[in-house]
């Protein structure tokens, strides 16, 4: 569920081919102000969906049916996601960078519902999500503080990333498949530590490697890791209720 553009940005930069690391300080403070702006408002325009979405009878149906079939729902939302990002970073036009974030924003949301459903149903009530959201932001706080602190280059962690999230696949995968093959704790924690890995990266590379006038993409791809870290934080929460 995170996104992985594989240097898409640099290829599509438009007018504006100055990277971050390049610019003047005040142009990599817009660029970057910016940026947590929009993924700020990513994350609201989620909240706001997703509560809505869980409010509306037909569409929690729609979804909680469509986890019976979970391998459609995710090649569904891996196509959406692809074209979503496409869009985010197009060197076109703004409008079209938008479409992609919105699109993204929205496909999230509904793949998130049967989750959230269950997991209010779980425990009588949305202490458990308030938590892994709460969790989340500290996580992703402390690990933009790194790299904002430091100025580190996680550049390196490209390749690893990359294997690490097909092995994660494919293990999601057989999983579906394979009735043998449970996804634990372990699988969940591990994953939690790859979508550290992802925030790290993204944040280096927003940091070293974007253009600056790429802060919807930019933000695009944060969102993504954040918001998986999320899905995994909440299914850790999950394991220990149900523990």
């Amino acid at each position: 569920m995170s996104a992985n553009n594989e240097n898409y940005y640099a290829r599509q930069s438009g007018a504006n081919d100055v990277f971050a690391a390049d610019a003047t300080t005040d142009a990599r403070a817009i660029f970057l102000r910016n940026t947590y702006l929009h993924l700020a408002f990513a994350i609201l325009a989620f909240i706001g969906l997703t509560t809505a979405f869980l409010n509306t009878p037909p569409i929690v149906n729609m979804m909680m049916r469509a986890a019976q079939s979970w391998w459609l729902v995710l090649g569904a939302f891996m196509l959406v996601g692809w074209l979503a990002e496409r869009w985010a970073y197009s060197g076109t036009s703004k409008a079209t960078q938008y479409a992609g974030l919105a699109l993204y924003v929205v496909a999230e949301s509904l793949i998130f519902v049967p989750i959230l459903f269950i997991a209010q149903a779980m425990t009588g009530s949305a202490d458990i999500i308030y938590q892994a959201g709460l969790l989340t932001i500290i996580t992703f706080g402390s690990l933009t503080a790194v790299v904002m602190m430091t100025g580190a280059d996680f550049g390196f962690m490209r390749t690893f990333l990359w294997v690490a999230g097909l092995v994660a696949m494919g293990t999601i995968v057989a999983s579906m498949i394979f009735p043998g093959v449970v996804l634990g704790v372990w699988f969940t924690g591990a994953m939690m530590l790859l979508m550290a890995g992802y925030i790290l990266f993204h944040t280096s590379e927003i940091l070293h490697r974007y253009p600056t006038d790429a802060y919807v993409g930019a933000s695009l791809a944060l969102f993504a890791s954040v918001a998986t870290l999320f899905w995994y934080i909440l299914q850790f929460l999950m394991s220990l209720q149900r523990d």
